[in-house]
Parts: C-alpha cells; structure tokens; sequence
C-alpha cells in the first residue's frame, strides 16, 4: 500500500476505535488544550505531567576517541533526566534510536496509532488514561533520522542539514519522510503534541523546533572567537594579521552521476557564516590571506575557493603545504589564525604544522598565559588572569634577519567544533586555541519545560531560549513556530573546567590531566 493512502486507512480506524468511548471519558478532568490531569486526592492536588517519546537517530558503533561530544547518545540521557526533574515519571519517558528514517518512520507510526487508538484505555482526544482513570498527554520529541555524508558527520551528530540543499530524495527516503509525515499529522490530529529536534520536515509544521548546530552558527562562532583572539578591532592595519579558512568539502555523486548537494549547501552556510563576521576586517586591511584565496572582495558565493578534500590527514597537510608555500627555501610564512571549521581538520592542522616546522603554542599569543597557569586553572588552583595580547603597530621588516622567522614560524591560533575527546587535550596544551559544542543540559532543560507546558494546555513563555521563528518546513514564510535556540559553548584552555569539566560533560583524566 502507498504511504500516501496510510493516512486516510489510519484516520478511518481511529474513528472506529475511538467512537465508542467518547461517553467513557466524560468525567474525565482535564486542563485546557489537552494538558496534564489534576488528580484530586483529599485536599491536595497532583499534577500528572503525561508521557514524552523520545525518537532520535542512532549513532553507530565506535570505540574510537576520535569522535564528537555531539552525539544523540549523550543527549538522550539528559533528555530523560531533565523531563524527570520537570515531574515526569520514569515509567511514562519512552525513548527509542533508529537507524534510518524508513525504520524510524515506521516507529513512529506504529507508537502513534498504538497510543491514538488504544481501545477502552484512549480518550476521544487522543490521549491515554493512566492506570486510575486519569487521561494522559502525550508529546513526541522526534529528531528526524536524516541521511547525513562523512563529511557533515565531522560536525557531530546535530547538524541540521541546510533547509535549501537542494537534494532530490530516492523512492525509498521520499516514501520514509512521508510517512513520518503522515504519521505526526495523525498524532496532531488525535491531540498528541510534536517537538521536532535539528530537522524540519517539509509539509508538517510542529508545535515547537528545537534548533541545533547549524552550519551558520558554526562557522561564525569560530570567527568571532578568533577575532577576539587576535583583537581585529584595535590593532593597526599596518601590521594585518594573516588568515586562512579550511573548508573541508568532499564533492559526492549519486547513482547518476549528478552532485549531491547536501555537502555543497553545508560547506556553503558554514563559509557565509565565518565570513560574514571576517568580511569587514578584509576589507579594512586589518586581515589577509596569505594564499589569496580570500580577498576584500570575496563573496559568500566563492566558498569553493577555500574548499578541499578533508577525507584524509594528508589532505590536510597538502592543503597547509600549499597555502603557505609563498615563503622563500628554509622560511616560514607568517600565520596568524585558522579557521578548520572542525576538530577532526584542526587534529590534522596541528599535526601539519609540526611537520612545517612551525613552534610554540595559542598561550604564547597572550604571554600573561602560561602552560602550568592554565593547567593550575583547570584542576582549580587559581583563576586564569588574562592580559592584553602585546602587538607591534607595524609588521616586522622582510630583512630581519633569524629573529624574525621566529616570528614567522609562530604557532597560529586555531579553531575547531565538535569537542572530539582526543583534542581536548590539545586545547589544555594550547595547541588548539578553540572548539565549541551543543550546551546538552540547558537544550534538554528547555525541551522538559516545553514538554511540561505542552502536555499541561499552557502558553509557551517564560522560557529564555525560545522565541517565535520562521519554520523552513513550512510552505508559507509567515509561518513562526516556537523554537528553541541555545548559544553554543565556546571551549578554550580558560574556561575549560567551567564549560566541561565542572559539567561532567568530560573527566579530569579525559581533559589529559
């Protein structure tokens, strides 16, 4: 039968099912909007939060440090301790993985016309009576099971794929999204609540979104960061600090040869976002890129111009080796900051450019910070002061002589996303200046209060990271949804301990302490 006749088969059945207990849940007391029962008992009265189902993505196997902290497996959990602090009770938090979105699509619909129509148990409404009579709500967290390509994978497991990629989806995921569709229309219907997480879904409009990585914020979380790091807004234009930007993009095919455009839309919005925060430092001469790949006049269209193959280390090597080659035999080319985007790059940055020859660490650009200062801080023995990073107003002279390919030979600032377990201690050592990560326990926090509010008939508000925005699901661009938008962490050597550690997020042992 066609995913596209499911629908009616379904709604027909839940009319059948449900139309002989519409009278059985008259004395039921509920809230406005479906929300959570009050159940009298004496004098008090107990609120009944309902149930949540959890649907996410599985992650795949790997033993590997190698790997994001971005992971459904790490946020499932907070996911589940956080609607259990709001006062939902464990036996009513259902969660479950799947490994692609034909499988997921089928969980779904199996959960909804279980819970839809559940026989003498169900309300008209569409919610399921507890075991004392009390009629539950119910609230769907769904983080659409998308297909996603190696390299979008470097980002973790929440990068949302771009709303305008472009992509023609085969038979087999069209008719999955389908019936995803069709089945959270069906849940809508019979009065459950949608949440969906990361991925909007086109033709089906949620109660709330929960946005999370996107490509934009990760390249511009990046550049603001290392503008701040190299003070781009009070150094001089005469002493300009060299840039590079390190796209990694692999150009995939389908089964007609045609190219996929997933990677393309991806690599696109991750560029327009650094650059659109490094644009007006170019174009005041205050930065520049000592390939020339980037110039004033750069446009967020030319994204292509920095993009490379990041499948292997040694493609990250090559592409360092070229970029810097403009240096004579036996000297080094100054550069100032990298942005690599993730830090399965940055891994392969810092490696480069130990066999380039290239010294020192991040901290030496802030000389107040010292390796054991910012190990001391880390284990807690004292704050982290940090000074003013000391800059010449003008650039050192070509003929300075041995003292001045020091200078050029300088370890670079660079920057990553993911939080990979195994670079961690690369940011404690200063070799990598920066990653940044999904805030996991402040997303999941919001989602149980939205949950909560959802299943209790209440107004969304009160909730700092939501606001009403555009939904790209929709057909209409006037269509706003509540979503959810929490910064993302920013991680260095001086806030490590806050950010991480302190968290549980990471252990001292696995920081390399």
């Amino acid at each position: 039968m066609s995913s596209r006749l499911i629908p009616a088969c379904l709604k027909a059945f839940v009319v059948m099912l449900t139309a002989g207990v519409v009278l059985s849940v008259a004395g039921c007391t509920m809230t406005p909007g479906n929300g959570a029962s009050q159940k009298e008992s004496g004098t008090t009265s107990v609120q009944q939060y309902g149930k949540a189902a959890v649907f996410t993505p599985s992650d795949g196997i790997t033993l590997s440090q190698h790997t994001p902290l971005n992971k459904w497996a790490k946020l499932v959990p907070d996911i589940t301790d956080a609607l259990k602090s709001q006062g939902f009770k464990n036996a009513d938090i259902t969660t479950k993985t799947s490994d692609g979105l034909d499988k997921q699509s089928r969980d779904i619909q199996d959960y909804v016309v279980k819970h839809a129509v559940s026989g003498k148990d169900s309300g008209s409404d569409g919610s399921q009576e507890d075991t004392d009579g009390t009629a539950q709500a119910i609230t769907l967290i769904v983080a659409p099971a998308m297909e996603t390509s190696d390299t979008t994978r470097q980002y973790g497991d929440y990068a949302s794929r771009p709303a305008d990629d472009g992509d023609a989806a085969g038979d087999d995921d069209s008719d999955a999204e389908q019936r995803l569709v069709n089945a959270l229309q069906l849940a809508k219907e019979s009065g459950m609540h949608v949440v969906l997480m990361a991925n909007a879904l086109d033709g089906f409009t949620p109660d709330a979104f929960v946005e999370l990585s996107t490509a934009q914020r990760i390249g511009a979380i990046q550049a603001d960061k290392l503008v701040d790091k190299l003070q781009l807004d009070t150094i001089s234009k005469d002493n300009p600090k060299a840039i590079e930007i390190l796209l990694p993009y692999s150009a995939s095919t389908d089964e007609d040869g045609a190219e996929k455009t997933e990677d393309a839309a991806f690599a696109k919005d991750a560029f327009a976002g650094a650059w659109s925060v490094l644009q007006p430092y170019f174009k005041q001469g205050k930065a520049y890129s000592p390939s020339g790949l980037l110039t004033a006049g750069t446009t967020a269209a030319q994204w292509r111009n920095v993009a490379f193959d990041a499948a292997k280390d040694s493609n990250i090597t090559d592409e360092l080796d070229a970029r810097l080659s403009g240096a004579k035999d036996g000297e080094h080319t100054r550069i100032d900051g990298i942005i690599a985007m993730n830090d399965y790059v940055a891994s392969g940055v810092t490696e480069a450019f130990d066999k380039l020859g290239y010294t020192g660490t991040a901290a030496d650009i802030n000389p107040s910070i010292t390796l054991p200062g910012i190990v001391d801080n880390i284990t807690g023995k004292h704050d982290l002061q940090r000074g003013k990073v000391p800059d010449p107003i003008k650039a050192p002279e070509e003929n300075a002589g041995d003292d001045s390919d020091s200078k050029e030979a300088q370890w670079p600032i660079i920057t990553g996303y993911g939080a990979y377990l195994d670079q961690i201690p690369q940011i404690v050592n200063g070799r990598q200046w920066m990653t940044a990560l999904e805030n996991r326990q402040r997303i999941a926090e919001d989602l149980a209060k939205v949950t909560a509010a959802l299943n209790n008939g209440e107004s969304l508000t009160g909730i700092t990271d939501l606001a009403r925005e555009r939904y790209a699901g929709a057909s209409s661009k006037k269509t706003l949804v509540p979503t959810i938008r929490v910064d993302l962490l920013a991680v260095s050597a001086s806030n490590l301990k806050s950010t991480m550690i302190d968290t549980g997020y990471i252990s001292m042992a696995e920081a390399g302490l």
